[in-house]
């Protein structure tokens, strides 16, 4: 039966409606069998569309295989997986894209419900294992209980996805959408690339049930668990400065100030524990760490918002058009000018005994808050500089585009 294809849903200049993708790597003993099940899906749902192997460097007849089979393939010198994706992607000339590795661990038979999200207008259609079923010994337990339950957790909370496989290796998506994204991760971290940056841009993303079956492969996967984790928790981290800088340095201020505050009024004793002026150090540093870590936070959000590939936080921006670079700097200043009063107190102090011997104790609690409050002050009126010079960056480009709209408008 043909479902009827809207019309925003297929473009005049590509020839196919659908481009089904593989990347493969020395793929022979399962990539026929996933080619000739995804031929039977294009005949049975009346499809047009095509098989593109994206080929990262076989060697053992693959290449030969995916011809015989009436596959396109598509040569990709640079090695990894997302490389080999985003050749594929390019190259594809269908108006959606269903990609899946080509390990017979996906049903390339039974794609329907990924055309039909598709067409009623998802932008991205991420397949769903553990809804649909794990087949006994499909997925390494280390795989289904932590790996992914816990990074598809974590790109839930960290950018407000809905999405409840992260990293499922079957998807579907509009090709103009997918390349819009920009996406350049070379490797098994392009899984997640993918998702954070349509979710950033606020694409329509949908999840259909999948299955998955143990791949029919003799040889180990081409995934490495402990490398490949990192990497795809790493790249999270990186696209959410929040919970990278911005959070841990918040959290560490606090610390630092609180502690800090009961340590300079009176001495705390926990058991056997004193905390006393070798405690004030310890604030000292987590203060400075934290807030150098909370500053870069608001850099790389600012930045990244600025060239696009960062979604705009209404409230970010609001908090930050009220930091001008004079109110910055002003604020700056009186910490500075504050730590500065603090190390004047300690200079006189010093000359009441002939700059002499002082007790330590009592000192220290002057000037090692002093200090924090210069530091903190010159980091907080350099941000603010910092700021204003990226901002001005951003409104320089839109003078740029302006002229280059109304060229009559350049000054002469």
């Amino acid at each position: 039966m043909t479902v009827e294809v809207c019309e925003d849903a297929t473009d005049l200049l590509s020839p196919f409606e659908l481009t089904i993708l593989m990347p493969c790597l020395n793929e022979a003993e399962t990539l026929g069998i996933c080619i000739r099940k995804a031929h039977s899906f294009l005949e049975r749902a009346k499809i047009r569309g095509e098989i593109v192997v994206a080929d990262n460097g076989s060697d053992d007849g693959s290449i030969e295989i995916a011809e015989g089979c009436g596959a396109r393939v598509v040569h990709v010198s640079q090695r990894g997986y997302g490389n080999a994706l985003i050749a594929g992607i390019e190259a594809a000339r269908g108006v959606f894209v269903i990609m899946g590795d080509a390990d017979d661990s996906y049903d390339f038979s039974n794609l329907g419900a990924f055309v039909d999200a598709l067409r009623s207008g998802s932008d991205l259609v991420m397949g769903n294992r553990f809804e649909g079923g794990i087949a006994p010994g499909a997925m390494p337990a280390l795989h289904r209980y932590v790996g992914n339950p816990v990074l598809s957790w974590l790109g839930r909370l960290f950018f407000r996805s809905k999405i409840g496989d992260f990293h499922c290796g079957l998807r579907g998506f509009r090709r103009d959408r997918i390349l819009d994204l920009d996406l350049h991760s070379g490797g098994m971290e392009f899984a997640s690339e993918m998702v954070v940056k349509a979710t950033l841009q606020g694409l329509e993303i949908g999840e259909v049930p999948t299955t998955l079956e143990p791949d029919g492969r003799s040889r180990a996967p081409h995934l490495r668990t402990w490398h490949d984790g990192w990497r795809h928790l790493r790249f999270l981290l990186i696209y959410s400065p929040r919970w990278l800088f911005f959070y841990p340095g918040l959290a560490l201020c606090t610390l630092a100030i609180v502690l800090g505050v009961l340590v300079e009024m009176t001495t705390v004793r926990i058991g056997d524990v004193t905390f006393g002026v070798d405690t004030l150090v310890v604030c000292y540093a987590l203060l400075i760490i934290g807030f150098q870590s909370a500053l870069f936070a608001v850099f790389t959000k600012k930045y990244g918002t600025n060239e696009g590939f960062l979604r705009p936080n209404p409230t970010f921006e609001r908090v930050l058009s009220r930091v001008s670079l004079e109110r910055g700097v002003v604020m700056g200043m009186i910490l500075f000018l504050a730590g500065f009063v603090g190390l004047v107190v300690a200079i006189l102090k010093w000359k009441t005994v002939g700059f002499g011997s002082l007790d330590p104790t009592h000192e220290l609690k002057i000037v090692i808050p002093a200090i924090a409050l210069l530091t903190v002050g010159l980091q907080g009126a350099l941000a603010s500089a910092f700021l204003s010079v990226l901002e001005i960056r951003r409104r320089a480009v839109l003078v740029d585009a302006s002229l280059e709209t109304y060229p009559d408008a350049a000054p002469r």
